[in-house]
């Protein structure tokens, strides 16, 4: 027998908007500054992205193509996804040294401000695991994965197209009201969420971001060539760094942050409030000399629950190295250098000789 639906009754499309809401007052009772919805669609960003991995921009980084359409193709990657909650955090350390003034002196180890904490992965995930659950509870059982920067995501697409921001020329997502500084996470799910509106490009003419790059990775507006980042030659890269990208590199060791330090949107950008993504170890302006002394007990030590430890001992010797070579000349660069030419790494031995070739005044400063 069929039963007459009240005509005051909610209907399926009237409860998923008000889900929607609620989702979104849950992720910030979960510390999240923002949470929109978008669907599957990114045919243009697929196409971008396929002519990128054609120019060979994405360098050393395989992964970036081992997982076919799956990245650009939401439902490939978790059958049965209809919508993605897209997620961001801020990041930015209230009690760390102005990146610019880190920058400005070349016998400090500059990281990447998103790496000053505790590594993001875990934090992010648990916490959207706990809005998923929170679904769950109020729905039932349903269908949903999450994500942060664990499986082949698009994620700054799919952000975009949840109302969170633009892609700006630099290729990182900006927001009229943060800026940059924050990291994203994702649900997909199967719920027939109401989608938000992308919000319009508002980068203008500005190329702050293209004209402030040390190795002019942005090698147009939206086009980012990874070959020349810093961020990947610092992290990504397994080998031995181009000598000519070597200078630019400054006292840059983990990551680059220039094309956020520059764009007038970051003037908007707030400091976090989360605990976890307070500088730790000094690492906000520690001394080159320093740093290059730790021994992999002390890097492993000294970078528990952090981001940069997965780039390892090595690399993070092989980083020092360079941004020792282009700090200024003093007996204790030239002693910390002098310390590792018999380093048991063919890597670390290389940019080592580098260095103080550049002391010497042997090779010319590229």
């Amino acid at each position: 027998m069929t039963r007459n639906r009240s005509s005051d009754a909610p209907s399926a499309q009237d409860n998923f908007v008000a889900l929607a809401a609620r989702i979104k007052a849950w992720g910030a009772e979960l510390g999240f500054q923002q949470v929109g919805i978008a669907d599957t669609v990114l045919e243009e960003d697929e196409a971008r992205f396929l002519e990128w991995l054609e120019r060979g921009w994405h360098g050393d980084m395989g992964y970036m193509e081992r997982h076919g359409t799956r990245r650009t193709r939401p439902q490939e990657l978790v059958p049965g996804t209809v919508r993605v909650i897209s997620a961001r955090m801020d990041y930015l350390p209230p009690d760390a040294e102005r990146a610019e003034d880190v920058l400005a002196d070349g016998s400090l180890g500059f990281v990447s401000r998103y790496a000053l904490g505790r590594d993001y992965h875990k934090l992010l995930r648990r916490r959207l695991q706990q809005l998923a659950e929170r679904v769950e509870a109020e729905v039932g059982a349903f269908g949903y994965r999450a994500f942060v920067d664990s499986a082949p995501v698009l994620e700054k697409a799919l952000a975009r197209n949840a109302g969170l921001g633009w892609i700006g020329k630099h290729t990182n997502l900006l927001n009229r009201h943060a800026g940059s500084w924050f990291f994203l996470g994702e649900i997909f799910t199967d719920l027939p969420l109401p989608p938000d509106a992308p919000v319009g490009n508002h980068c203008g003419s500005c190329t702050a971001c293209i004209d402030v790059c040390p190795t002019s990775a942005i090698v147009g507006p939206y086009r980012l060539d990874a070959r020349r980042c810093i961020s990947y030659l610092t992290i990504e890269h397994h080998g031995s760094i181009p000598v000519e990208l070597r200078s630019a590199i400054g006292n840059r060791i983990y990551g680059c942050d220039d094309c956020q330090i520059v764009c007038p949107w970051n003037r908007y950008a707030r400091l976090t409030a989360e605990p976890d993504f307070r500088a730790r170890n000094g690492l906000d302006a520690a001394p080159l000399t320093e740093l290059f002394a730790w021994t992999e007990a002390e890097f492993l030590e000294r970078t528990t629950g952090s981001a940069i430890r997965r780039i390892g001992h090595e690399r993070w010797l092989r980083n020092v190295a360079v941004a020792l070579g282009n700090a200024p000349t003093t007996p204790e660069v030239i002693a910390a250098l002098a310390s590792r030419r018999n380093d048991p790494s063919t890597l670390v031995r290389e940019h080592v000789e580098w260095a103080l070739d550049r002391h010497r005044g042997t090779r010319s400063p590229l």
